[in-house]
């Protein structure tokens, strides 16, 4: 019995590190990690996947014996690492240079493109 406690307090701040640094939203943690399934690096999904599919089996109390604790704990502790170094920061402060970035190539890229018509053209 001591052993679901940890497991429910590991699977719930995993799923509330989830909604603060991705913003996703899901009752649980596998409806939570589904949506944020493409935002996260393959190895950490798998590793939140092996603690979702952990889940049902630490409710019953003959099968929570059947489960692997230090496999689940260093799957829980390498999710919740990967999640506590995400810098919100700076992933916003990416977006909108990416964002201006694009920007910037297609107006100069409309600029090149008028500048050709109008030599085309005759005009300059």
């Amino acid at each position: 019995m001591s052993e679901q406690i940890p497991l429910d307090q590991m699977i719930a701040e995993i799923a509330t590190q989830l909604r603060a640094k991705l913003g996703v939203r899901g009752k649980d943690l596998g409806t939570a990690l589904g949506k944020a399934r493409h935002r996260l690096p393959r190895r950490i999904y798998r590793q939140a996947l092996i603690l979702v599919r952990a889940q049902p089996l630490a409710g019953h109390p003959k099968l929570r014996l059947t489960l692997d604790g230090p496999a689940l704990e260093s799957a829980a502790a390498e999710v919740s690492a990967h999640l506590e170094a995400i810098d919100l920061a700076d992933r916003r402060k990416g977006w909108w240079l990416g964002m201006l970035g694009g920007l910037s190539f297609n107006l100069i890229l409309m600029a090149v493109a008028l500048v050709g018509f109008l030599i085309w053209r005759g005009i300059l």
